[in-house]
């Protein structure tokens, strides 16, 4: 490989280029610093990334640098949160199985692609380490490849793999995937992650998140038996349940034996337990999304959670009125494949109300909130107060449903709000 300084690398990028940095925990630090060491320098760079988790805000979102570079999330995190809001940077909706084909079309042209990979195995081959998601179609698509190898990147099996000869420069680093700690989740947590539980059946195939939730759920699935892996996301609770023997693949379809994810956050001990686990495979987020592959698993279970719901079941996840938090991410990809699959259910999870009290079941979702799972799609939706099935409800009764599961302090203002909006057909239902 040719290896090169960090400053030398990113001397490749010119004004009026477009660049993706990869994401998750493997952002690759070393090379976004270079990148804005030339922030006086440079004009028109359009930033292409996604679900960016990192300790601090990227280097490049700072006012001076407003004419150098264009940052475009994918899925927005913190570290770009604060810079779209004030309107220096923005987010471009697409469901995240398929951006690689957005990349590979050349509908979202990547001319440089900066990763941040594992170090050569014997023949060569490097690792996409924590994030295979969008990496993968974004170095295909791309006329630049600029690495960082990383002696501290964990080699994970599956698809997500480099020759050296592939890439254009190298720059060597020892920089640590970001180590990821939960605490307990928390008795609201608790009560939501109970419900779900309760309705995953032995032999599911799982696809679920991170956070207090989705632990929750992991913590009453133990006794569970011939669980199945086919996620976006790898966390610690599930490496938990496949150490214990509680996901062992047997029973999926698709790469059966095999847990299977897309990018993967948590703690050092789960990059430890990754790294060169053949048991467990990452692959381009085009592949592990796609919902006709999802579909072909038995009885998938899928999780995700909400900002709002309103009472006819539409969900909101990517923003907070106007503005924009996330974006859709995987979503839509596995409530749909999750629909589609022979015994399948899925799962909208959210307290019942904010940590400031606001009501998170409401009458109509906040003016400029997004709709990222559309009525006609959501299944179950759980809080602390109970779960409740909406597919095969008409609009009074889902909202009768969905105000069940409300803070009790907010039902009576939902109820007088469903009364007006469905007249009759939500009275009669008292």
């Amino acid at each position: 490989m040719n290896y090169v300084s960090a400053d030398e690398a990113m001397s490749l990028v010119k004004s009026g280029n477009s660049i993706y940095f990869m994401g998750s925990t493997a952002v690759p630090n070393v090379l976004q610093e270079a990148l804005a060491r030339r922030g006086n320098e440079l004009r028109d760079v359009i930033i292409y990334s996604a679900f960016n988790v990192t300790e601090g805000e990227a280097p490049f979102c700072k006012p001076e640098y407003k004419d150098a570079f264009l940052t475009n999330s994918l899925f927005l995190c913190h570290d770009q949160r604060a810079w779209v809001k004030q309107g220096y940077g923005s987010m471009i909706p697409a469901f995240l199985g398929e951006i690689p084909y957005l990349f590979r079309s050349g509908q979202l042209p990547v001319d440089i692609a900066c990763i941040n990979c594992s170090e050569p195995d014997e023949n060569g081959y490097c690792s996409y380490g924590m994030s295979a998601d969008l990496a993968v179609s974004a170095v295909e698509s791309a006329k630049i490849v600029i690495a960082q190898i990383n002696k501290s990147m964990p080699y994970l099996c599956g698809g997500a793999l480099i020759h050296e000869s592939k890439i254009t420069a190298a720059v060597a680093c020892d920089d640590a995937p970001l180590a990821l700690t939960f605490g307990d989740p928390t008795p609201i947590e608790s009560a939501i992650g109970g419900y779900i539980a309760a309705e995953i059946p032995d032999g599911a195939t799982l696809q679920i998140g991170v956070g207090g939730i989705p632990n929750a759920v992991l913590n009453g699935i133990k006794s569970h038996k011939h669980l199945g892996l086919h996620t976006e996301a790898m966390t610690d609770g599930v490496v938990r349940l496949i150490e214990e023997g509680v996901i062992d693949n047997s029973l999926k379809k698709i790469k059966p034996g095999k847990s299977v994810a897309s990018l993967a956050l948590g703690s050092k001990h789960m990059y430890e337990f990754l790294d060169y686990n053949k048991d467990v495979e990452f692959y381009d987020v085009a592949w592990t999304n796609d919902p006709q592959v999802i579909r072909q698993n038995p009885r998938v279970i899928a999780i995700n959670s909400a900002l709002e719901v309103d009472l006819t079941g539409q969900i909101c996840a990517d923003s907070i009125g106007n503005t924009i938090f996330s974006s859709v991410g995987g979503q839509h990809d596995f409530m749909y494949g999750g629909a589609l699959s022979e015994g399948g259910k899925t799962f909208i999870a959210l307290p019942s109300r904010t940590n400031k009290g606001k009501g998170k079941i409401v009458p109509q979702l906040t003016p400029g909130a997004g709709v990222v799972t559309t009525r006609f799609q959501t299944q179950y939706v759980v809080t602390e107060h109970g779960i409740v099935y909406l597919r095969n409800k008409n609009l009074a009764e889902r909202a009768k449903a969905l105000i069940s599961i409300a803070h009790p302090d907010d039902r009576e203002d939902l109820e007088r709000a469903a009364c007006e909006r469905f007249g009759y057909s939500f009275l009669r239902l008292k």
